[in-house]
């Protein structure tokens, strides 16, 4: 899921336009300029944002000229886009910005945060939360104004304190081929609500010669445990993890009923195979495959590598139409502070984190360049977000997504795992969910994990 995700970051030099240009109202210190390019940047000179606002009037570092560093992995354009905003109004403060690739990221940087020249800011991930909290100073900002403005912020309190909150959304949509859809007698009624309805769909939409499969009416081939086992169990009304937040439940019924009806599309329906393309994304991009279920990052993935697909997103289908929750989501997390920093250039990360968060400019910049919904409330209906159409599906019920925490991988890796032994070894869906069960017990061991899923605001 993150190369993934690191793939879909290069659509951001389309995101960093409208950074510059999604109005002066918020004060990105920007502005376009005719080509839709940024033009000279032009400092805001009112304070902006909501609950948490930012005045650009006040000194940093008392006028002195201070450097810092900020570490990211990729996407240079759209991180200098709101660095060159923020050094508009702050002309004495350079911030210098360090790329990194994601293989090397996470080496580099707990060495570089355990010595006393490490960066003072530094792109964060949640997957790598354990590696980074003990390098992370706490936000200066109250939860209480956190809380007012984003979404989420109580599953990132530690001891009453706040090191970074999510600023967008990332979950899982249906993607499909609209010519396909089309030649299948299909039309915008015909998108299905419940699981059932996907089915019919499926079958229309698959293709064979004899018993060849030509074209696949769905395909989950290598991401199946990511987009289904992972998330298919809240609609049914079960979390992954037991009440003590850390015991896997991946034995529940819901995770068997999920699993079930995997092997029926294939193996009953037909709709698909597990030896029709390695990769149910690659095989949706070479017009291969009628839908795959894919997490927002694919909308940038189809419109920078696969542009000739003619395709549509609708919110993935439930069981029966009213569930606990649709599926689950992940964050894309703010900028960690670095707390081994000196206390200037930690008050200069300090008050560009409060920028950051204030700037709807630079929110929905971000957003549109990771595919993810904002986690800032008021801009959940903001116009440029509802023209992606891979945001706007997930409008209506986006409270209605859980995010588990930052779980461990072997959560991933065994699920993955079991369904790979059901679907080539022939084992049956009790005994691979056991042995999935037993191996994230055991690797879990060391983990400080600890699930957050009853934070959810509709928590039974």
């Amino acid at each position: 899921m993150k190369k993934k995700f690191m793939a879909a970051i290069t659509a951001a030099a389309v995101a960093a336009a409208a950074l510059a240009g999604c109005g002066s109202g918020s004060g990105s210190g920007s502005k376009a300029s005719a080509d839709g390019g940024a033009a000279s940047a032009e400092a805001p000179t009112e304070p902006f944002g909501d609950t948490i606002k930012y005045d650009p009037s006040v000194a940093i570092n008392d006028g002195k000229d201070i450097t810092v560093e900020l570490w990211e992995w990729g996407s240079d354009e759209l991180f200098q886009e709101i660095i060159d905003g923020y050094q508009a109004i702050h002309p004495n403060v350079t911030i210098k910005l360090v790329n990194n690739p994601w293989e090397d990221y996470w080496t580099k940087l707990p060495l570089a945060l355990d010595g006393e020249n490490g960066p003072a800011l530094f792109n964060v991930h949640n997957s790598y939360h354990e590696n980074l909290i003990n390098y992370l100073a706490p936000l200066e900002i109250s939860l209480e104004d956190l809380q007012a403005d984003f979404t989420g912020v109580e599953a990132h309190v530690i001891d009453g304190k706040v090191y970074y909150i999510d600023y967008g959304m990332m979950t899982g949509s249906v993607y499909y081929n609209k010519d396909m859809w089309e030649a299948a007698g299909l039309t915008e009624g015909d998108i299905p609500k419940t699981w059932d309805e996907m089915r019919e769909v499926a079958k229309k939409l698959t293709i064979k010669e004899g018993d060849r499969l030509i074209q696949a009416g769905l395909n989950f081939n290598d991401d199946f445990h990511q987009n289904y086992l992972l998330g298919l169990n809240y609609q049914l009304g079960e979390n992954l993890f037991l009440e003590d937040g850390r015991t896997p439940n991946v034995t529940s019924d819901a995770m068997k009923k999920t699993m079930q009806m995997l092997v029926d599309l294939y193996k009953v329906d037909g709709v698909g195979s597990e030896n029709f393309g390695e990769k149910g994304s690659d095989s949706f991009g070479q017009g291969q495959s009628a839908m795959v279920i894919q997490w927002g990052h694919y909308y940038n993935t189809l419109n920078t590598t696969w542009t000739d697909i003619n395709f549509g997103v609708f919110e993935i289908p439930t069981f029966d139409g009213n569930p606990y929750a649709y599926n689950r989501y992940n964050g894309e997390s703010t900028f960690g502070i670095n707390k081994n920093a000196s206390a200037e250039q930690q008050a200069v990360a300090q008050d560009f984190v409060k920028y950051f968060l204030a700037n709807d400019d630079a929110q929905i910049a971000f957003n549109l360049a990771m595919s993810t919904f904002p986690a800032k409330k008021s801009l959940a209906d903001s116009p440029a977000i509802m023209e992606n159409p891979s945001l706007s599906v997930l409008a209506e019920h986006i409270d209605h997504y859980i995010w588990p925490g930052p779980m461990p991988s072997t959560m991933e890796t065994s699920l993955k795992k079991a369904g790979q032994d059901i679907f080539f070894n022939g084992v049956d869906i009790d005994t691979a969910l056991n042995e999935a069960q037993e191996t994230i017990i055991r690797d879990m061991k060391s983990s400080t994990f600890q699930s957050v899923e009853h934070l959810y605001k509709y928590a039974k």
